[in-house]
């Protein structure tokens, strides 16, 4: 019959297996488009992040001074009416990390309507994603501290889950963020790891109160590295 095509020697080709050599070759064509689309959504986000990379790091230092002093002031409070208690330590750590977190969210978005740029970009999504993961694992950590410890001396333990798990965030997202960044996600991470030995060397002596921990990683170091940022970014010309 006409447009029926025949092997020699040999039976018709199976219609079914036609259509369905179509449709896989349609899937394969498809799948390199959807490839190639996604390969170049993220070279756009990295050179973006490589042309913003200055911005970003002059917008940390804010970020860091205003979530250092947060730090700093609820370490005073913390120890000047004796916050010891699970409960009270959780309670008062979480609302700090609430307001520098919602303080941190509304000073990049003035620098980016300083800027006339868009605030959630894809460069911010990937940041928010890898800060996402270790931050819930913190949260999670939270919950259960605070609902099933009751002893004082577990604050310190608490404390260094979450000095860990945020350096461990600021690592994660400091592969899209400017070099410095990752590196004080490792002094974090480091640090915690520090006092984890020294818990478990002498945790029965040891009679350190968790806020001086606390005001150290988030108020002290988190205000040097802002005065880092804004002095060496106030000392290099503007572009």
């Amino acid at each position: 019959m006409p447009g029926e095509s025949k092997r020699p020697g040999g039976p018709p080709p199976n219609p079914r297996l036609v259509i369905l050599d179509l449709r896989i070759s349609t899937l394969c064509c498809k799948g390199k488009v959807m490839e190639s689309k996604w390969a170049e959504e993220n070279l756009q986000t990295i050179r973006t992040l490589m042309e913003r990379s200055a911005v970003y790091r002059l917008a940390l230092a804010p970020i860091m001074l205003y979530a250092g002093t947060l730090g700093t002031a609820a370490a005073t409070v913390g120890l000047l009416f004796h916050l010891n208690a699970m409960r009270a330590f959780c309670t008062l750590w979480v609302a700090t990390a609430a307001l520098a977190a919602g303080g941190a969210f509304l000073i990049a978005r003035r620098q980016a309507l300083k800027d006339q740029e868009r605030f959630w970009t894809p460069p911010t999504r990937r940041v928010a994603q890898a800060l996402s993961p270790a931050l819930t694992a913190g949260a999670i950590v939270s919950v259960l501290f605070f609902f099933g410890a009751d002893d004082e001396s577990f604050t310190s333990w608490l404390a260094f889950f979450w000095i860990l798990f945020y350096g461990c965030a600021i690592h994660a997202a400091g592969f899209f963020m400017p070099r410095g960044f990752k590196l004080f996600g490792w002094m974090l991470i480091a640090g915690a790891s520090g006092f984890f030995g020294v818990l478990i060397v002498a945790h029965a002596s040891l009679n350190l109160n968790a806020h001086w921990l606390m005001g150290g990683c988030f108020g002290a170091l988190h205000l040097a590295y802002g005065a880092y940022l804004y002095l060496t970014e106030r000392g290099k010309p503007a572009a």
